[in-house]
This record gives structure tokens, sequence and C-alpha cells, in this order.
């Protein structure tokens, strides 16, 4: 996993942000080549059927992002796992590609961005690994979104009930509007890159997990009535990862927070509990409250656990 994750963000950090800027969903268009690295490596591929693999995956970025708010935004993500995979697997068995598909002039990278920084490539490689600047994100959405969920989260704890407010002001980042400015989501896949929907949610549930994207969340008249008196704002001043946030209530009161770092930034990690609370909500509708927990507890040890027992605990 750690060489897959390096391999899809130093590619996709030598390309950014131009290569987003163009439109691309760089989850799928870098992370098939994460995914041919991965594999490779699980395979016990040498480096010439490594590299074959990398250049075979290389053929294949998939994610547009003007998929996002719709079924097939996820799947870019899936899909580049399933090209990683292929990949691997045909140069196991032989098949060729450039071995230059990603640096040449006509490689994957300089057809992708008119920026190439290839030292995002090379500098500390083996020394500095990328997924050290990775977390885990609380909120089921684009996390531009979650720093303004936590300060309504926050609204919330400090007493402020929706039916008091007469609206709320956002201060934000001009990437919450450019990724997250859909004002009247129809649903929950839309819902996601709403930042007016993100704080209705977290003003009224407190949180903002998979239940409050569910359609019939989503199109409930009060949540609808609710995001409509949100408005957001561009602050230069403001931070990628921060937020302010003024509620105005219908007595003349204004209550303000701000949000330096969302909770699951690198600066404030999940706690351990929020973690399992978060595990719980996503995998007790499928596999159960038992297997859950037995999944649960084999994640924590998941160092000494064999890949067998983890399938066996799965079963309900």
């Amino acid at each position: 996993m750690q060489v897959g994750i390096d391999v899809a963000c130093r590619v996709g950090n030598a390309v950014y942000p131009e290569h987003y800027d163009r439109g691309w969903h760089i989850t799928g268009s870098t992370g098939m080549l994460g995914a041919a690295a991965a594999c490779a490596r699980l395979l016990g591929l040498d480096e010439q059927r490594t590299t074959m693999a990398l250049g075979i995956a290389a053929s294949q970025p998939v994610g547009l992002r003007e998929q996002f708010g719709t079924m097939t935004k996820p799947l870019h993500p899936g899909a580049a796992a399933r090209a990683g995979l292929m990949s691997a697997l045909m140069a196991a068995h032989g098949f060729t590609a450039s071995t230059r598909a990603l640096e040449a002039p006509r490689g994957l990278m300089q057809v992708f961005s008119t920026k190439c920084d290839w030292r995002e490539i090379h500098d500390a490689l083996g020394e500095r690994f990328e997924i050290s600047f990775n977390t885990y994100k609380p909120f089921a959405c684009g996390i531009v979104i979650h720093p303004c969920i936590e300060a309504c989260v926050r609204l919330r704890e400090q007493g402020v009930m929706a039916a008091d407010i007469e609206r709320i002001e956002l201060r934000v980042h001009s990437l919450v509007l450019e990724l997250t400015g859909k004002k009247e989501p129809a649903d929950g896949l839309a819902a996601k890159f709403s930042v007016y929907h993100g704080c209705a949610a977290g003003l009224v549930f407190g949180r903002a997990g998979e239940h409050e994207y569910a359609d019939a969340v989503v199109t409930r008249p009060d949540i609808v009535e609710l995001r409509r008196r949100v408005t957001a704002t561009v602050d230069a001043d403001v931070a990628e990862d921060a937020a302010h946030a003024t509620a105005v209530l219908r007595d003349g009161r204004r209550v303000e927070v701000h949000i330096d770092h969302a909770v699951g930034s690198l600066e404030r990690p999940m706690s351990d509990a929020a973690l399992e609370d978060k595990f719980r909500s996503l995998a007790e509708p499928v596999l159960g409250a038992k297997a859950s927990s037995r999944l649960l507890q084999a994640a924590w040890a998941v160092a000494s656990a064999a890949a067998a027992r983890v399938a066996d605990l799965a079963r309900p």
C-alpha cells in the first residue's frame, strides 16, 4: 500500500494543479499507477516487469471532474484499481509497454499537464513517504467542506438550533465554491458537493456521515429550507483547510466560530474512538454488529493478523 500511495501521489504532485484544473479527477487519473505499483509489488514482479506494469497502466487514466456529484465519480477510484491490477497481471504474463510511458514527450505526464515538476518524482525517494501526509476523513464528502461542517457542528454544540437561525454566513477558501458550490442538490451524491447541505447536516445532526447524505435526508423539506439560509463568500485570507461561520439568529444575536484546521487534518487527527465510530457506522449495516466488532478488533492488530483469518472474521 505504501508503495502504491507514493507512486500515485508523487505523479499527482508533479502535475498538480494544472492537471486538475484542466478537469481531470486526479484520484482516478493517477490512481491506476499507484494500483499497478502496489500489485506489482504483491506479485513479486522484477524491475523490468514492474516498469511494464506502470507503462500499461499509463494508457488507462480514468476520471473527469465533470462527473462529480454522479454515480460515475465514485467509479473513478474503483476503475483505477481495476486498471492497475490488470496492468500488473498483464505484465506478469509478458505484456509489454513503453519504458518511458510516463516521462516521454508524448507520455502520460506531458500529455496530462503543462506543468511537470520532475523533482516531485525523485526528491527524497525512499526517505519521504506520501502516506505520512494523508489522514482519515470524518465526514462523507469533499474534504474542502470539512472545516465548514465542523464549524456548524460547533455552533450546534453552543446551543444554536436550526429554528433560531436567520442565516449562516460562511467565509471560505475559493476551492470550496469551485468544488462544492451546488446550492440545490437533488440527491445524496450531488449533496456531497454542496457546502450548503454539509452545513445543514452539521447543524441538524451534529455529524455528516453516510446517513446524512441519504437521498431521503437531502430532500427533507426542513433540510432544504435550512441550507437555503446558508451563504458562502470567498475570503482570500481563509486558508484551504479553514473556515469562518457566523450564525445570525432571529433575535439579533451573532454567534461566530472559526476553524483553523478541521478535525481529521494532520494537525487535528481523528481519535481512535472517532475512527471506531466511523468504522461501525459503515460496516454494521453491511456485516452486522457482531462481524463488524470482530473485524474492528482484527484491524487494530492487523500487523499480526493473517489474511485468511481476517477473511474468516468477516463472515456473519
